[in-house]
Protein backbone atom coordinates (compact mmCIF):
# COMPACT_ATOMS: atom_id res chain seq x y z
CA UNK A 1 0.00 0.00 0.00
CA UNK A 2 2.84 2.41 0.80
CA UNK A 3 4.43 1.81 -2.60
CA UNK A 4 1.14 2.51 -4.37
CA UNK A 5 0.63 5.77 -2.48
CA UNK A 6 4.20 6.87 -3.24
CA UNK A 7 3.77 6.15 -6.94
CA UNK A 8 0.25 7.53 -7.34
CA UNK A 9 1.17 11.22 -7.74
CA UNK A 10 4.02 10.68 -10.23
CA UNK A 11 1.79 8.33 -12.26
CA UNK A 12 -0.99 10.92 -12.24
CA UNK A 13 1.37 13.67 -13.42
CA UNK A 14 2.82 11.42 -16.11
CA UNK A 15 -0.70 10.54 -17.23
CA UNK A 16 -1.60 14.22 -17.57
CA UNK A 17 1.55 14.88 -19.60
CA UNK A 18 0.92 11.91 -21.89
CA UNK A 19 -2.70 12.96 -22.40
CA UNK A 20 -1.60 16.53 -23.19
CA UNK A 21 0.93 15.25 -25.74
CA UNK A 22 -1.73 13.00 -27.27
CA UNK A 23 -4.12 15.97 -27.61
CA UNK A 24 -1.22 18.14 -28.96
CA UNK A 25 -1.49 20.71 -26.19
CA UNK A 26 1.42 23.02 -25.31
CA UNK A 27 1.82 21.59 -21.82
CA UNK A 28 4.33 24.13 -20.51
CA UNK A 29 2.25 27.13 -21.62
CA UNK A 30 -0.86 25.60 -20.11
CA UNK A 31 0.99 25.00 -16.86
CA UNK A 32 2.23 28.61 -16.72
CA UNK A 33 -1.26 29.93 -17.51
CA UNK A 34 -2.70 27.77 -14.72
CA UNK A 35 -0.06 29.04 -12.28
CA UNK A 36 -0.89 32.66 -13.19
CA UNK A 37 -4.59 31.97 -12.75
CA UNK A 38 -3.88 30.37 -9.38
CA UNK A 39 -1.96 33.40 -8.18
CA UNK A 40 -4.77 35.68 -9.37
CA UNK A 41 -7.32 33.54 -7.52
CA UNK A 42 -5.25 33.78 -4.34
CA UNK A 43 -5.09 37.56 -4.70
CA UNK A 44 -8.87 37.73 -5.24
CA UNK A 45 -9.59 35.54 -2.20
CA UNK A 46 -7.14 37.26 0.17
CA UNK A 47 -9.35 40.21 1.28
CA UNK A 48 -12.25 37.90 2.06
CA UNK A 49 -10.01 35.58 4.06
CA UNK A 50 -8.51 38.46 6.08
CA UNK A 51 -11.94 39.92 6.82
CA UNK A 52 -13.26 36.53 7.94
CA UNK A 53 -10.28 35.95 10.26
CA UNK A 54 -10.70 39.46 11.68
CA UNK A 55 -14.43 38.94 12.32
CA UNK A 56 -13.87 35.56 13.99
CA UNK A 57 -11.21 37.00 16.29
CA UNK A 58 -13.49 39.86 17.33
CA UNK A 59 -16.26 37.36 18.05
CA UNK A 60 -13.99 35.03 20.02
CA UNK A 61 -12.46 37.75 22.18
CA UNK A 62 -15.65 39.76 22.82
CA UNK A 63 -16.74 37.66 25.82
CA UNK A 64 -20.20 37.10 24.37
CA UNK A 65 -19.57 33.36 24.10
CA UNK A 66 -19.42 32.87 27.88
CA UNK A 67 -22.74 34.64 28.22
CA UNK A 68 -24.35 32.52 25.49
CA UNK A 69 -22.99 29.21 26.83
CA UNK A 70 -24.19 29.83 30.37
CA UNK A 71 -27.68 30.58 29.08
CA UNK A 72 -27.75 27.47 26.91
CA UNK A 73 -26.47 25.27 29.74
CA UNK A 74 -29.22 26.53 32.06
CA UNK A 75 -31.89 25.77 29.44
CA UNK A 76 -30.72 22.27 28.47
CA UNK A 77 -29.83 20.83 31.84
CA UNK A 78 -26.96 18.69 33.14
CA UNK A 79 -27.13 15.86 30.56
CA UNK A 80 -25.64 17.99 27.77
CA UNK A 81 -21.92 18.72 28.32
CA UNK A 82 -21.26 22.48 28.26
CA UNK A 83 -17.75 21.95 26.88
CA UNK A 84 -19.22 21.08 23.45
CA UNK A 85 -21.11 24.36 23.03
CA UNK A 86 -18.12 26.43 21.87
CA UNK A 87 -17.44 23.93 19.13
CA UNK A 88 -21.10 23.71 18.07
CA UNK A 89 -21.35 27.48 17.87
CA UNK A 90 -18.01 28.16 16.19
CA UNK A 91 -17.99 25.28 13.70
CA UNK A 92 -20.10 27.17 11.09
CA UNK A 93 -17.79 30.16 11.46
CA UNK A 94 -14.26 28.79 11.62
CA UNK A 95 -12.84 25.32 11.02
CA UNK A 96 -9.55 26.19 12.72
CA UNK A 97 -11.30 27.47 15.85
CA UNK A 98 -13.44 24.35 16.08
CA UNK A 99 -10.37 22.13 15.65
CA UNK A 100 -8.62 23.96 18.48
CA UNK A 101 -11.67 23.44 20.69
CA UNK A 102 -11.81 19.76 19.72
CA UNK A 103 -8.12 19.35 20.56
CA UNK A 104 -8.75 21.02 23.91
CA UNK A 105 -11.64 18.62 24.55
CA UNK A 106 -9.36 15.68 23.71
CA UNK A 107 -6.67 16.88 26.11
CA UNK A 108 -9.15 17.55 28.94
CA UNK A 109 -11.55 14.60 28.53
CA UNK A 110 -9.81 12.19 26.13
CA UNK A 111 -10.77 11.29 22.58
CA UNK A 112 -12.71 8.21 23.70
CA UNK A 113 -14.84 10.10 26.21
CA UNK A 114 -18.43 11.01 25.50
CA UNK A 115 -17.52 14.64 24.77
CA UNK A 116 -14.52 13.57 22.68
CA UNK A 117 -16.63 11.30 20.51
CA UNK A 118 -19.30 13.96 20.24
CA UNK A 119 -16.80 16.57 19.11
CA UNK A 120 -15.30 14.18 16.54
CA UNK A 121 -18.67 13.34 15.03
CA UNK A 122 -19.72 16.98 15.09
CA UNK A 123 -16.51 17.98 13.32
CA UNK A 124 -17.28 15.54 10.52
CA UNK A 125 -21.01 16.26 10.35
CA UNK A 126 -20.91 20.03 9.94
CA UNK A 127 -19.15 22.56 7.74
CA UNK A 128 -17.73 26.05 7.98
CA UNK A 129 -20.73 27.70 6.36
CA UNK A 130 -19.80 31.34 6.92
CA UNK A 131 -16.25 30.73 5.78
CA UNK A 132 -17.37 28.92 2.62
CA UNK A 133 -19.93 31.57 1.72
CA UNK A 134 -17.59 34.47 2.46
CA UNK A 135 -14.64 33.02 0.65
CA UNK A 136 -16.15 31.33 -2.37
CA UNK A 137 -19.13 33.54 -3.02
CA UNK A 138 -17.08 36.68 -2.41
CA UNK A 139 -14.24 35.61 -4.67
CA UNK A 140 -16.57 35.20 -7.66
CA UNK A 141 -18.68 38.27 -6.88
CA UNK A 142 -21.95 36.66 -5.78
CA UNK A 143 -23.82 39.13 -3.57
CA UNK A 144 -27.15 37.36 -2.95
CA UNK A 145 -26.35 34.62 -0.44
CA UNK A 146 -29.66 34.48 1.39
CA UNK A 147 -30.75 30.97 0.40
CA UNK A 148 -27.26 29.49 0.51
CA UNK A 149 -26.76 30.84 4.04
CA UNK A 150 -30.10 29.49 5.23
CA UNK A 151 -29.47 26.08 3.67
CA UNK A 152 -25.92 25.90 5.05
CA UNK A 153 -26.94 26.87 8.60
CA UNK A 154 -29.89 24.45 8.47
CA UNK A 155 -27.53 21.66 7.41
CA UNK A 156 -25.15 22.59 10.23
CA UNK A 157 -27.99 22.53 12.76
CA UNK A 158 -29.11 19.11 11.54
CA UNK A 159 -25.47 17.91 11.71
CA UNK A 160 -25.13 19.12 15.30
CA UNK A 161 -28.44 17.52 16.36
CA UNK A 162 -27.57 14.29 14.55
CA UNK A 163 -24.17 14.24 16.28
CA UNK A 164 -25.83 14.36 19.69
CA UNK A 165 -28.35 11.67 18.74
CA UNK A 166 -25.74 9.33 17.25
CA UNK A 167 -23.40 9.61 20.23
CA UNK A 168 -26.22 9.14 22.74
CA UNK A 169 -27.59 6.11 20.84
CA UNK A 170 -24.22 4.43 20.26
CA UNK A 171 -22.25 5.36 23.36
CA UNK A 172 -24.74 6.55 25.99
CA UNK A 173 -23.81 9.24 28.49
Amino acid sequence: MTTISLLLLPILILGIIVYGLYKKVDIYSSFIKGAKDGIQSAINIFPFTVSMVFAVNIFLHSGILDFIFKGIANMLGPDIPISIFPMALLRPISGAASEVIMTDIFSNFGPDSFVGRLSSIMQGSTDTTFYVITLYFGSVGIKKIRYALKAGLFADAIGIIASFLVVYMLFGT
